[in-house]
Parts: structure tokens; sequence; C-alpha cells
């Protein structure tokens, strides 16, 4: 009888034991899914944050570029046709004057000609840097192609442009998204100058199924791009919101002295 009993006390604290190990396994196990999915939720919302923060950087990229832009353009205005009108608008009131000799009317008209020149340049200089003539006219290709050759213009540098496609690359392409190509590559290729100073430049456009990518190299002094701040600049981050209107991926590689090469596709 004591063996039977001691037989059925072993089987109780047993499943007793059994019961309560399986209880705690069950606590842990739910405590680590607690934990785990509180870690994830909290990386959900750190993920959000970055993009947040991201975004608003990029707006905020665009907005100064913006605001620079319209002061740029209100200097030239004020500076260069402002003062070159008050000087046509000076003489022509010296026109008005009486007695005035057949040489100084000749003097006088000849000012108000040339500053009358002067005008119509600036005003197709800021014309041009808004929206070239020859994009809206031609197309993207052919602007891209002023672009190098007029950079191509200045000494020791050279910029090679290589589009086998030509328009047909960028026909598939919302227009509007066109123009943030084109300042794109200006961009990068003002980089090249001023930063790198840059005597070669090359671009290239290829076609990738429904992707077309963009490969720019050039042969500039290049950079460490794991200490370098780099994107911090005003320049880079306006490029970065560009490739956002354009859905595209961006990515930069460099070297100290070896240049900078960059792939876009979009």
């Amino acid at each position: 009888m004591n063996n039977e009993t001691s037989t059925e006390l072993e089987i109780i604290y047993t499943v007793i034991y059994a019961f309560v190990a399986f209880l705690m396994m069950t606590v842990s196990v739910l405590i680590f899914i607690y934990y785990s999915r509180k870690k994830i939720i909290q990386q959900e919302f750190e993920k959000k944050d970055l993009e947040l923060k991201y975004q608003k950087e990029m707006l905020n990229a665009a907005i100064l570029t913006q605001e620079k832009e319209r002061k740029r353009i209100a200097r030239d205005l004020h500076d260069d046709i402002s003062s070159k009108i008050n000087i046509i608008s000076l003489n022509s009131h010296f026109l008005t004057v009486a007695n005035l000799s057949e040489k100084e009317i000749k003097q006088i008209t000849s000012n108000i000609i040339d500053v009358s020149a002067k005008v119509l340049e600036s005003t197709r200089r800021i014309s041009h840097d808004l929206l070239p003539p020859i994009f809206e006219e031609f197309g993207i290709h052919v602007a891209i192609e002023e672009l190098c050759c007029n950079y191509s213009k200045a000494d020791n540098l050279v910029v090679t442009y290589n589009n086998i496609f030509k328009q047909e690359i960028f026909d598939e392409i919302d227009k509007r998204n066109h123009l943030h190509l084109f300042r794109i590559l200006q961009e990068l290729i003002n980089n090249s100058i001023r930063h790198g100073l840059a005597t070669e430049i090359n671009i290239d456009f290829e076609k990738k199924k429904k992707k077309r990518v963009l490969k720019y190299k050039d042969n500039g002094s290049g950079f460490d791009t794991e200490k370098t701040n780099f994107k911090k600049g005003l320049g880079m981050k306006n490029i970065e919101s560009r490739v956002e209107f354009l859905n595209g991926e961006f990515k930069i590689t460099s070297v100290i002295n070896q240049g900078v090469q960059i792939v876009l596709s979009f």
C-alpha cells in the first residue's frame, strides 16, 4: 500500500513539476514575444522617424534651393537689368535737352544702343539659366549635348556625352522630370569643376528594361566617402531631392585622387 501511495505521489509531483516547467516556459516565451514585438515596433518607429527626417531634409533642401535661385534672379534683375535700364532712361532724358549738337546726340544714341544690347544679353542669360530655350525646342538630349559642349569650351576640360539612343531614351519619362535630370547633371558637373578640379568628365546613358541608367565619372581629386561631410552640402541635398522626384536610386563611390563615379537609375 505504501509503495502504491509513494508511486502515486511521485506521479503527482512529476505532473506538478512538468506543469510548473511548462507554465514557466510559456511565460518565458510570452515575455520573449512581448519584448521582441516591442523591439520590432520600436525599430519601426525609428525607421519612420528617419524617413520623416530624411523627407524633411529633402524638402528643406528644395526650399533653400528655390530661395537661393529667387535671390540670384532678384540680384541679377536688380544689379544687371535695372541699373542698365536706368542708364537708358537717363540717356533718353538727355535727348530731350534743347540745343544738343549732332555729336552729342550721336554719342547719347550710341550709349542707348550699347546698353540696350547688354540688357538683351543679360535677359537672354537669365532666361537661359531658368530654362534653356533649346530644352523646350529640341528636347533634353540636345540640351545635354549643348550643356556638355559649353563646358568643354573651358580650358583644360573635356566633357564627353555618350547616348546611342539619343532622345528616344527619354521619351518614356514624364516630361516634367526631364528638367530634374538636367539640373542633376548641371550640379554634378559644377561639383566636379569647383570641388574636384576635374579635367575629364564622362556622361553615359543606358537602357535596362524599363529603367534608365546615368553613369557619371570624373578624374577629379575625389574624396573619402566614409569621412567627408559632402552629403551635408546644399548641392548634394539638391541632387538627392531631385532624385526623389525621379523615383530613382543614387549611388556614389569615390577614392581620394581617383575621381568620382556616380550611378543613377530611374
